[in-house]
């Protein structure tokens, strides 16, 4: 199990060690940022379909796109670190909400895996320019591998945080048959979160059965750029062997998983981010350097 170095001597990274992480790459940890300093919010009109809400900085190859987790949105704190750190180092860098997220268009119990996955691929059809690192955080890093799977040519590489690849439906089937019969009599599926308004999430068992639809981890992942797996040992919502699973079954021969011990699902503490940081500048250098 190979953990990721980072060797980048660029004046991004730099700054950063140098003030042992209190750089504009972790902004609210920065004495005087502002608000003014970030990107705008644009939207995206697609025909028929919600508005897409997005933050997007022009600059080198490869862009960093990130694709936030269930009932989240592109304003998190690793969202908006990330901005900050690409534009250290000059590349472009896009985050989004999907459908019923944040500030687009839409209703989050109307959403699915495939509704997301949409969302995503229009993003890098429409709006991302050149080949993308996609950093996806939980059900992000599903979506991640969906989109690479159908966008090889815009994938330069991946970076899954506490991702969640099919976890909403092994988790489900997991229960015992009798459980299982009384949430489809209710036509709803209640899962306790400390994340969620009201302390629950509810999907419904059409979502469920959509989701199936999706899944990646029954058979090989026809993924051939580099990987990079970050999970805690203290996710208590999504277990840290999704990534080894996810590795497991990935074609490309370069995947590294990064296990924290104290990391928890969200991964937001400022070691967590400048973990996260270190290893997309890594590959930055890898992928550059390999042209």
């Amino acid at each position: 199990m190979a953990a990721v170095a980072a060797r980048s001597c660029r004046r991004g990274l730099s700054q950063i060690l140098r003030n042992g992480g209190r750089s504009a790459s972790i902004p609210n940890r920065v004495e005087g940022w502002t608000r003014e300093h970030k990107s705008t919010v644009q939207y995206a009109s697609r025909p028929d379909l919600p508005k897409l809400a997005y933050r997007r900085l022009k600059g080198k190859s490869p862009g960093v796109l990130f694709l936030p987790g269930y009932g989240s949105n592109m304003n998190g704190q690793k969202a908006e670190s990330l901005e900050e750190f690409c534009k250290s180092l000059g590349h472009s860098y896009l985050r989004f909400d999907y459908t019923g997220h944040g500030a687009s268009e839409g209703l989050l119990s109307e959403g699915t895996i495939g509704t997301w996955k949409k969302d995503v691929l229009y993003v890098l059809d429409e709006l991302a320019e050149g080949p993308q690192i996609l950093v996806g955080s939980s059900i992000g890093g599903w979506l991640m591998l969906l989109a690479a799977i159908a966008r090889p040519e815009k994938t330069a590489a991946l970076v899954g945080i506490s991702s969640a690849a099919d976890h909403i439906v092994t988790s489900f089937n997991s229960l015992p048959i009798e459980t299982r019969k009384e949430f489809e009599a209710k036509g709803e599926w209640t899962v306790p979160s400390k994340h969620a308004e009201g302390g629950h999430y509810k999907f419904s068992m059409d979502f469920l059965r959509e989701a199936e639809n999706h899944c990646v981890l029954h058979s090989p992942i026809p993924v051939t750029c580099p990987v990079r797996l970050i999970h805690g040992l203290k996710d208590e919502d999504v277990p840290w062997h999704i990534s080894m699973q996810v590795a497991e079954r990935i074609l490309s021969p370069d995947v590294d998983v990064i296990l924290r011990r104290h990391g928890q699902h969200r991964m937001s503490e400022k070691d967590d981010i400048k973990l996260m940081v270190y290893t997309i500048d890594d590959l930055i250098d890898k992928l550059t350097t390999m042209v």
